[in-house]
């Protein structure tokens, strides 16, 4: 398996509730080396650009002022696998179907407050990586 790099975000709702903490003693305990990460708090226009991919969904309102409405984490994680090892970490999108012992399933509230985002494809990743860090960075 080859060494790869992912985004992750630990979401206003997590960062809200008090649970940065334990997320990343989560992404530490599966092994996950943490090349960059920051706190910030994404603007609605930075929130729309991100998710512009879901701009036709009847959810895209309702998803940027949500992710615009309080502190996040952004994060650029490196592992073997590690775009598919950060979605098995986090867990199904829905805290009700996730698997147990997944952060969706122990800390999520709901799909709309579930905790983490995740890239879903090296092509993702990359882009996502992108929109919030710059490449010194990632050195």
């Amino acid at each position: 398996m080859a060494v790869e790099r992912t985004l992750a975000i630990i979401k206003p709702d997590a960062v809200g509730r008090g649970l940065t903490a334990d997320i990343i003693s989560r992404i530490h305990a599966a092994k996950f080396q943490i090349v960059a990460i920051k706190s910030l708090r994404l603007g609605k226009k930075q929130a729309e650009g991100f998710y512009a991919v879901h701009r036709e969904r009847p959810f895209f309102g309702e998803l940027t002022a949500f992710m615009s409405a309080g502190k996040a984490v952004v994060m650029v994680l490196e592992a073997e696998n590690a775009i598919a090892k950060w979605r098995d970490t986090m867990g199904a999108t829905d805290p009700a179907k996730a698997a147990h012992g997944t952060i969706r399933k122990e800390l999520g509230e709901s799909i709309q407050y579930n905790c983490t985002h995740g890239s879903d494809a090296a092509e993702t990743a990359a882009a996502e990586i992108s929109y919030f860090f710059s490449g010194a960075e990632l050195a």
